[in-house]
């Protein structure tokens, strides 16, 4: 027979369901994430019950303080919550999601240490099960992967806060031998859980704590800034399998559900992000890109050409189509909103304006979407990398509004690039490139761009914000 909260946990898995289909179309994403909302709710008040149900058992802590407990634990939640969803800035995202990841991570290894100190029983709502034999060590299997799993996690994403708030260096961490590393690593990880289901010690799920804290910390190092936007998906999918891992250390079926769902949904988009930055994915679980040299040459690459925004707005007035290429500089400097006001101004005079969105442009996947969107441009003019490319040589004016890496040309044109093999929007085909920077520095890859001294591109340097505000007002 069903009981009242297996049926709670049906329902919330169902509507998780639902709401990653709803989140699969901008038209459908406000209903899914009302799903998720929903079901997350229903899931709550489900293991409050639970927990409350086995608290008023004899000899348990007792009703009033667990449900005080729960109450205090979830008020702190709460207003974490509320404080950093409101405070958090757009451009603040791609970090604070990184960090929340390693939250996940030190879930799991306290569930993991906590499960395997205190918890010599499988309890249900009506009955206890001793673990022995084969159930055991299925347990001690659960509990070791947990911890390895969440400790990756942790530290992984640690790291890729760092260098997303640019708190160390974005450059990739080259250490001798480094994929052997990580292949020891593992081995020794695969022998200590030998150990450990054997013996049932404490110690070598301590020494695989220690190792597996390194390797996350490690395998994101390595991986270089232009890349981060693919870890942070992985993370994701990290993060899903660590709660998987929580869920069958504590038998709760429902978190089994949505960490899977987290998982391999987290898996599936970094091999999309993959497959569009031409990038193998095998390479992101080892912990670094490819193994192309990186040339250390200093290059001439001769002088470059600076407007402003008269004669970008003289220019644009006799354009009849314009493609606007955003980045993480748009996002800084909050310049969706112009953007959007140019856009519309442009299309009343019948110009044909568009976007095209590079698939890791800014640092999250689906930034600049999300930005446009916000800024109530149409969504219809908001274009892919491959649908707006091929167009692309018909262009009369291409504005590059905080870009960098995603419309660099040495992606295609220098294997010695740490960026080379990456699909980038070519705008250097259209007959006048506009790029909107601060200054000459090169992008969060750390690459230069040659596209800012080719002859059809012009520098329109300034905060992004004020330099469309400039046009506006001379049009």
């Amino acid at each position: 027979m069903i009981t009242i909260v297996q049926a709670a946990y049906i329902v919330s898995a169902l509507l998780f369901i639902m709401a990653l289909a709803g989140l699969s179309k901008h038209e459908t994403a406000k209903t899914g994430n009302a799903y998720g909302v929903t079901g997350m709710a229903i899931a709550i008040l489900a293991t409050i019950y639970l927990a409350l149900k086995g608290a008023s058992a004899e000899g348990a802590l007792g009703v009033p303080a667990a449900l005080g407990l729960i109450v205090v634990a979830m008020a702190i939640g709460a207003v974490i919550g509320i404080w950093r969803a409101k405070s958090v800035e757009m451009t603040g995202m791609p970090e604070l999601i990184a960090i929340l990841h390693s939250l996940v991570g030190a879930a799991a290894v306290l569930v993991g240490y906590n499960s395997f100190l205190t918890e010599t029983q499988l309890r249900d709502a009506h009955s206890a099960l001793e673990l022995t034999g084969s159930l055991a060590n299925i347990h001690s299997v659960e509990v070791f992967l947990g911890v390895f799993i969440g400790a990756v996690t942790l530290t992984g994403s640690v790291v890729a806060f760092l260098k997303l708030s640019t708190r160390i260096s974005s450059k990739p961490l080259t250490l001798p031998q480094r994929h052997k590393m990580n292949l020891a690593a593992l081995l020794i990880s695969a022998g200590l859980m030998v150990w450990f289901v054997s013996a049932g010690s404490v110690v070598p799920l301590l020494i695989m704590t220690v190792i597996s804290l390194l390797l996350g910390w490690h395998l994101v190092a390595s991986i270089g800034g232009g890349d981060m936007p693919v870890v942070i998906s992985m993370l994701n999918s990290y993060s899903g399998w660590a709660a998987a891992a929580a869920g069958f250390m504590l038998g709760n079926d429902l978190l089994i559900v949505v960490g899977a769902l987290v998982g391999s949904s987290g898996a599936i988009l970094s091999y999309i992000m993959c497959k569009a930055m031409g990038r193998s994915f095998i390479s992101v679980i080892a912990g670094g890109f490819g193994g192309t040299p990186v040339s250390t040459e200093e290059k001439d690459y001769g002088d470059f050409r600076e407007t402003n925004a008269v004669e970008v707005a003289a220019l644009l007035k006799e354009a009849s189509s314009v493609v606007i290429t955003p980045g993480y500089g748009m996002a800084v400097a909050q310049a969706q909103y112009p953007v959007a006001d140019l856009t519309a101004r442009l299309r009343k005079r019948g110009i044909n304006v568009r976007f095209g969105i590079h698939p890791v442009a800014g640092r999250l996947p689906g930034h600049m979407n999300v930005l446009l969107a916000e800024a109530k441009v149409p969504y219809d003019i908001v274009l892919e990398m491959d649908e707006i490319n091929d167009d692309l040589k018909d262009t009369d004016v291409v504005l590059v509004i905080g870009a960098n890496d995603t419309v660099n040309p040495s992606a295609e044109d220098d294997p010695s690039s740490p960026i080379a093999g990456m699909p980038v929007i070519q705008v250097w085909h259209a007959k006048e490139v506009i790029i909107f920077k601060r200054s000459m520095a090169p992008g969060y890859a750390g690459v230069q761009n040659p596209l800012f001294f080719k002859q059809n591109s012009a520098m329109l340097f300034g905060d992004a914000k004020e330099r469309v505000e400039d046009i506006l007002k001379a049009l």
